[in-house]
């Protein structure tokens, strides 16, 4: 029987298991990504994926006045708050969950202002 997916969601859900099953072999960090319609959320969980570290959003207070959207910019900064705060608990590398969503626009800018602030991926 062919096995047919439903919506957009479910393939998504599908995407994001499988990657975190790869993910929970390897013994490093790993940064979990949830995209939103109107933020971006960035989680940094334990090698288990027990404890949640930190997390940074663009739903925060203290970054509301800086952010005006949610775009390729608001992205970027909230990479590079992430990557400041993985130097400062000096985390050596890190497993990018991107949660099945594609890796292009925001999730690519987020991934790639996290190695352009010295955070290996």
């Amino acid at each position: 029987m062919i096995r047919v997916n439903k919506n957009s969601r479910d393939s998504r859900l599908r995407r994001a298991r499988k990657s975190r099953a790869r993910i929970s072999v390897s013994s490093e960090y790993r940064l979990s990504v949830y995209r939103s319609v109107k933020h971006i959320y960035v989680q940094l969980l334990t090698s288990n994926g027990s404890k949640v570290l930190t997390t940074i959003s663009t739903n925060q207070k203290d970054l509301k006045g800086k952010i005006k959207s949610n775009n390729i910019e608001s992205s970027k900064m909230i990479g590079k708050l992430m990557a400041d705060y993985i130097k400062k608990e000096k985390i050596g590398k890190i497993a990018f969950d991107r949660s099945g969503y594609r890796y292009h626009g925001k999730i690519k800018a987020l991934a790639d202002s996290m190695r352009e602030n010295g955070v290996k991926i």
